[in-house]
């Protein structure tokens, strides 16, 4: 994570040096981009980024903190639902909005999966949703709650990244083509 110098910058700077890392982390890839050419293009010199972050893995990982965050904004909290529909529609939507971020930003698109191998994003939401899926008799309460996280978060991390390889190879991919993904959860948490 970033050094305490650089929350002192002001909050553009701060978007400025993400942004401009962000792109060259997504041109270059997260694991082969040069750390002296995204200092050298956010127009910061070697010994001012040193003060920001301990090095390239430093920035790397404020970069991919950043997405996760902008991503969890904007799907946000899980809103327990009234009903079997509503639940379904409300998962529905925030995979659409998912889908739509990531077609519109092919740097976010490039990086989602070095972001999502650095955290366990989402546990919260999970959680939640869990919780409401189970109140509504959507989702089996027959398994550990521990392992039916673990496999729900497994079985929605596996959907993604073919939602995202798909998105990748054809960007025309529409969100009604990924239906398969939530028969796929529909299964995992059905008790026959």
């Amino acid at each position: 994570m970033p050094l305490p110098r650089f929350s002192r910058l002001s909050a553009e700077q701060r978007r400025t040096i993400l942004d401009v890392a962000r792109r060259q982390f997504a041109a270059y890839g997260a694991n082969t981009a040069s750390y002296n050419k995204i200092i050298d293009a956010a127009g910061i010199s070697k010994s001012t980024a040193y003060q920001y972050f301990d090095g390239r893995d430093d920035l790397l990982g404020a970069v991919l903190a950043d997405l996760r965050d902008r991503i969890a904004g904007l799907l946000g909290d899980w809103s327990p639902a009234p009903s079997e529909h509503a639940f379904w529609q409300q998962l529905r939507e925030g995979g659409a909005q998912l889908h739509r971020h990531l077609a519109g930003d092919p740097d976010d698109l490039a990086l989602v999966d070095a972001a999502a191998d650095r955290a366990n994003p989402g546990a919260l939401w999970l959680e939640r949703m869990i919780a409401n899926g189970k109140d509504l008799g959507i989702i089996r309460d027959d398994t550990e709650p521990n392992l039916l996280l673990a496999s729900t978060a497994a079985v929605l991390q596996t959907v993604d990244r073919w939602a995202i390889d798909r998105l990748r190879t054809d960007p025309e991919t529409s969100p009604a083509e990924l239906e398969q993904g939530y028969r796929l959860l529909a299964s995992l948490w059905s008790e026959t």
